[in-house]
């Protein structure tokens, strides 16, 4: 086994993003890439306009890729926000109005994995009030997500970087995945399990795949420390991919990491060409 025998996607929003977002879904595909992610790519607006989903749509089907993931509205990403459910007033205002739009985008490519990132925790808000305006909002993407037959995806993020951030470890993560699916008998809430970020939690990487891969739907990776290309810092990601496919995970793995100062191409070295084409 090993990465040859994963069925990999880049994402969109962290690699190749030194080219304008229309050119990317090319760029990954003359890197040899059959599949992509996004976050939301417009931060500012959850209710783009018309013409904007048309022509990332096009660039998209153009390139022949798959779009397999896509970000609910968080907010400025990266950056200070890291998501939008869980705020009080305009943010989940945004994030409730994006619900459809995400749902529909995702439908017209066919893409069945939808992630919805909490929000920060806001001084002067009881914590439990927050966490019952997520509920509210993750059970309305639940079920937006469930009409175009897609999964939902909750993730864990990491305290160093996200410290005003909830949901930093996979026990929390599932924790809400059980609460939404409790709360619309659904099912369809699943885990986003995002290697770099329970790394630098200080998780135990190998038990969190033992305890959680039956609730996974989706997996990312960058190296640690540094958020880079696999092999640029410490973590065993090929053989933690290796127990992950033992564990009896098929999907696929994001490549959500920093290329450094090189361009996004020049950073797959680590992945023989021939392995980029996710096999379907």
């Amino acid at each position: 086994m090993g990465f040859a025998d994963q069925r990999f996607n880049v994402n969109l929003s962290i690699l190749f993003t030194e080219l304008p977002l229309l050119e990317r879904p090319a760029a990954a595909a003359a890197a040899g890439f059959t599949a992509v992610e996004l976050w939301w790519p417009w931060v500012d607006a959850p209710t783009p306009e018309q013409s904007e989903l048309d022509a990332l749509r096009s660039a998209i089907q153009d390139a022949g890729v798959q779009l397999t993931g896509l970000n609910f509205y968080a907010g400025q990403l990266p950056g200070p926000d890291r998501g939008a459910l869980s705020i009080p007033g305009e943010e989940s205002e945004k994030f409730r109005a994006n619900i459809d739009v995400v749902a529909d985008f995702a439908q017209s490519l066919g893409c069945k994995a939808l992630n919805a990132l909490y929000g920060n925790r806001v001084e002067g808000v009881d914590p439990a009030v927050q966490d019952e305006l997520a509920l509210e909002n993750l059970v309305l993407a639940a079920r937006a997500a469930d009409r175009i037959g897609a999964v939902l995806l909750i993730e864990a993020l990491n305290k160093p970087e996200s410290p005003a951030c909830p949901i930093v470890s996979a026990p929390k993560a599932i924790e809400i995945v059980d609460k939404v699916n409790e709360a619309t008998g659904l099912g369809n809430a699943k885990f986003l399990m995002d290697l770099y970020h329970l790394s630098m939690n200080g998780e135990d990487l190998q038990q969190v795949i033992s305890a959680y891969t039956d609730k996974t739907a989706h997996v990312q990776i960058a190296d640690n420390p540094g958020r880079g290309a696999p092999g640029t810092g410490s973590l065993p990601l090929e053989d933690l991919l290796d127990q992950l496919r033992k564990a009896g995970y098929d999907g696929y793995v994001g490549l959500e990491y920093k290329p450094g100062d090189a361009p996004s191409a020049e950073s797959f070295g680590w992945l023989p060409h021939e392995a980029r084409a996710a096999r379907h």
